[in-house]
């Protein structure tokens, strides 16, 4: 099974093996002469064709997130009694608006009413 890297572990990888290389440590591809001139015996070229070979005894670990319930549930629980609070306040607007608009139907008749007593008394 071939594994796929991110282009980060790639470069862990490479950058890893070629130090082990430059160390002089034994190549696990056999290699002729004439393919280490045509890399010029170069450490990360060698370290990426071993690499693309499959032949690197090498593993990466992705830990995973640790899930945080009782985080979560807090959060969970904030945003529910937040939603609570804006419905309470916009129920609050929405009958302060009902009473004003309540409030501008009753001036209009009352100031009628005081218009016409008045032309009445004159």
């Amino acid at each position: 099974m071939k594994q796929e890297f991110t282009r980060y572990e790639t470069a862990r990888i490479l950058g890893a093996r070629a130090l082990q290389i430059s160390m002089n440590a034994p190549l696990l591809v056999r290699i002729s002469k004439e393919e280490l001139e045509r890399v010029r015996y170069d450490a990360i070229k060698i370290a990426e064709l071993e690499l693309n070979s499959g032949v690197l005894p090498i593993s990466v670990k992705r830990p995973f997130p640790e899930k945080k319930e009782e985080a979560l549930k807090r959060i969970k629980e904030r945003k529910v009694s937040d939603k609570k609070v804006e419905e309470k306040e916009s129920k609050e607007e929405e009958e302060i608006t009902k009473e004003g608009e309540i409030m501008e139907l009753a001036n209009p008749e009352d100031e009628q009413e005081e218009l016409s007593e008045e032309n009445e008394e004159e």
